[in-house]
């Protein structure tokens, strides 16, 4: 079962990631952009999971981390 993309604001902290974050740092024009296309995946996304079953990570998410590690060249998936 695909899991949902849900952005968690807050974490044991009073400001969010967006406030952590310069508004001209580059990955943010990055991330809207990868935002627009995994949005228009989401037909895609919903027919390649069951409906049944315990709740995965959502596939939006997973592509946004790898992503990152292409970007930032991370070695491990860990």
């Amino acid at each position: 079962m695909r899991g949902l993309d849900l952005k968690q604001d807050e974490l044991f902290s009073y400001t969010t990631l967006e406030q952590r974050i310069p508004n001209d740092h580059p990955l943010r024009p990055l991330r809207r952009l990868v935002d627009t296309v995994l949005a228009s995946m989401d037909r895609d996304f919903d027919g390649l999971y069951s409906r049944r079953g315990r709740a995965s990570i959502a596939p939006e998410r997973l592509l946004r981390a790898s992503l990152l590690q292409v970007i930032y060249t991370v070695r491990s998936e860990r």
